[in-house]
Formats: C-alpha cells, sequence, structure tokens
C-alpha cells in the first residue's frame, strides 16, 4: 500500500500536512495529531504518519513552535534508518522497520516524547554528508537521543556517538558508548535446528548473502548455527555454507546455483538468515527445478508477514515491536545517565510454523 501511495512523492513541490492526509487518506486534524502526541490516534497510524513525512521530508519537529503547555524538557527524539527508500516501501513483504518504529511511537506516545524519522541512504558513509545536514535536529543538536534502525557505516555511527547518546535496534556496534536492544538469535536458530531435527533433517546448511553495509546480524545468525549443531555434534560440510566467508560471496542467482548442487549432494534443509532470504531462494529453487518442502525445506529468520501468493514460511517471528518500545525505553534511560556503562538487551523470538518444511526426501 505504501509503495503506491508514494510512487510519485519525489515530484511533489510544497510539503505539508495536508500531502500527507491525502497521501494515506485520512483527515488533516489526525495527521496533526500524530505529531502532538494525541492520546486517541493509535501508534500504528503515527507510525504511518511518521514513514510519509520522512520519504516527503517534511521536517515536523523542527517546524512546529511549542505550545506554553508542552514543558521545555519534553524529549526530542530521531529515529534513523538505513535503507533505500525503494526498498524499505517494496510491496513484496512488510518492513520490519515499520513494526519497530510502531513500537517506538508507542512508548513517545506514552511518555510525551516528540519523534522524528528519516531515512538515509545506505551509501552515506559519514556524518559529514549533506543528508545528515538536513536534519536539523541532528545539526543544531536539538534532539536529544537518536535510534538507529539496520546496519549503519562505522564512521557514521562514529559521528553520531560523538554528539548523541545512542540506541542501536536489532544491530549490534563494537563501541562502549552505544546500547543496543535486539533479538536473541542463538535462541531463534536454536529453535529452528530443533524444529528440522524434529522433522528427520540432519544435514542441514546455512544460506545468506552480502549486503551493501555490513549485516552484522547475519553473522550472529550463521555464528548461531555453527554453535547449535556443534552442541548437537552434527557435522557440517563447510560447501553447505552459502555467503559466509571464507565461502566466496556469490552473486544472487549464482547463490542458488549454488545451493541446488548442494541440495543435490544430501543437504535435506536450508536455515536462510533471513525472511527475504528465503523467500528468494524458493523461487530460485524452483527455477531449478528443485520444490519445497517435496525436495528440500526452508527456513527464514524474521517473521515478517507475506504478500501475495508467496508460500506460508516457517521462521522465527521477532518481536519487532517489542523491541522499538524497549529500546525507546533504553534511550529515555540512557538520556538521564549519559556516561554508563553500555547495555545489551536480547528478546527472544518465537517458532511459527509454516509449510516450507517437510520430512527429508528419500
Amino acid at each position: 500500500m505504501l509503495a503506491q501511495i508514494l510512487e510519485d512523492t519525489r515530484e511533489v513541490a510544497e510539503v505539508n500536512q495536508q500531502l500527507i492526509a491525502d497521501r494515506l487518506g485520512i483527515s488533516r486534524a489526525t495527521v496533526s495529531r500524530c505529531f502532538t502526541n494525541h492520546a486517541g490516534i493509535s501508534p500504528v497510524t503515527r507510525a504511518k504518519v511518521f514513514q510519509i513525512a520522512a520519504e516527503l521530508g517534511y521536517a515536523h519537529m523542527e517546524t512546529r513552535t511549542r505550545s506554553r503547555k508542552v514543558p521545555a524538557s519534553r524529549m526530542e527524539l530521531c529515529v534513523l534508518i538505513c535503507t533505500e527508500t525503494k526498498e524499505y516501501f517494496s510491496g513484496g513483504y512488510e518492513s520490519p522497520g515499520a513494526q519497530i518504529l510502531e513500537g517506538v511511537s508507542e512508548y513517545a506516545q506514552l511518555h510525551g516524547a516528540r519523534i522524528e524519522m528519516h531515512l538515509i541512504p545506505p551509501d552515506v558513509s559519514d556524518f559529514d554528508h549533506p543528508e545528515f545536514q538536513r536534519i536539523t535536529g541532528l545539526a543544531k543538536r536539538k534532539a536529544n537521543g537518536v535510534l538507529l534502525i539496520y546496519p549503519f557505516p562505522e564512521a557514521v555511527v562514529e559521528g553520531l556517538a560523538e554528539r548523541f547518546p545512542l540506541v542501536s535496534l536489532v544491530d549490534q556496534y563494537e563501541h562502549n558508548a552505544i546500547d543496543c536492544v535486539d533479538v536473541d538469535h542463538f535462541h531463534g536458530i536454536s529453535t529452528l535446528v530443533d524444529h528440522l531435527i524434529a522433522a528427520g533433517h540432519s544435514r542441514i546448511g546455512f544460506y545468506t548473502r552480502k549486503y551493501q553495509v555490513e549485516a552484522g546480524w547475519s553473522f550472529r545468525r550463521h555464528s548461531a548455527f555453527i554453535e547449535k549443531m556443534t552442541r548437537l555434534r552434527l557435522k557440517v560440510d563447510p560447501q553447505d555454507i552459502i555467503g559466509v566467508f571464507p565461502r566466496p560471496e556469490s552473486a544472487l542467482e549464482e547463490s542458488f546455483d549454488l545451493a541446488a548442487a548442494r541440495t543435490k549432494a544430501g543437504v535435506t534443509a536450508w536455515i536462510c538468515a533471513a525472511d527475504h532470504q528465503a523467500y528468494d531462494l524458493i523461487l530460485g529453487l524452483k527455477k531449478r527445478d528443485l520444490r519445497v518442502p517435496n525436495d528440500v525445506s526452508v527456513t527464514g529468520f524474521d517473521g515478517i508477514e507475506r504478500r501475495g501468493n508467496r508460500p506460508a514460511l516457517t521462521t522465527v517471528e521477532i518481536p519487532f515491536r517489542e523491541i522499538g518500545a524497549s529500546g525507546t525505553q533504553r534511550l529515555a534511560a540512557r538520556l538521564k545517565k549519559r556516561f554508563h556503562q553500555s547495555q545489551h538487551v536480547y528478546i527472544s523470538g518465537r517458532l511459527r510454523e509454516g509449510n516450507t518444511v517437510g520430512p527429508p526426501r528419500e
């Protein structure tokens, strides 16, 4: 829906609350109330309004004047999402970032915090880039703290950490001044392996791929996979690991060829580091005359909602909304104790069974 709504927004000359309302099919009053934390607006609606505002470049936090009833100490938080706009609003599946933002919105509404959201392209490599200078809350230090969603380049993180309290959501950084709220990767992968073993699998492969900004979550899920298989005394052939160093980081179609070849060599199930990878792999295997789950089983990790005729994927649902709320709570605590030791909070996901896992092929 959002992809259709935003198809022609780049051509709009004037951006205001009425334009946002028109795009979403809601009233201007509803949009205005989203920006003032009105109790009658749901976090879901607020999240959608913030997303449209980010896409249109509507800087609501900077342009609004303070009401006499608004205390000067109110938290002003900035949410930065490292993603291409087209990818974020892709109609293929619901973006995890949208669910995280709902949790952020919910906490902000309950505690009187004001938030703004901005999409930052992955090729922005440092904090001095114009993409950051256009954000008044950052350039003029109006924001009290920053929430990061998705992996950012290290130079960007360093620049932000020097200026603001930071909390990263669903990614971890080797920086002692950044808090993190993330899913428990080992618990999720362990649950998937146990589920596959219960279905009769023992030759299990791991599939991932390279991203423009290094995806730490992919490495952690791979590490969790190796640890779990080691604990169970199950051998893992290095060739059954696709997309992880020192194996070649192949192009997408080539990775499907590798997965098909390893399936024919004896792999009966693939654990993918993310749901979108699993959906792509299922399609890639189908084009190579391998059916899921008849010929091979496939699992994902994320629990994103499927759309269209995609199969019901066996996956681990990440509580993205809870991560968003917990991360905002952590940032609020960080503002009160600016230089305390950083904390990492891990929240467990849960198995969601679909129809992409079956017994091993005879």
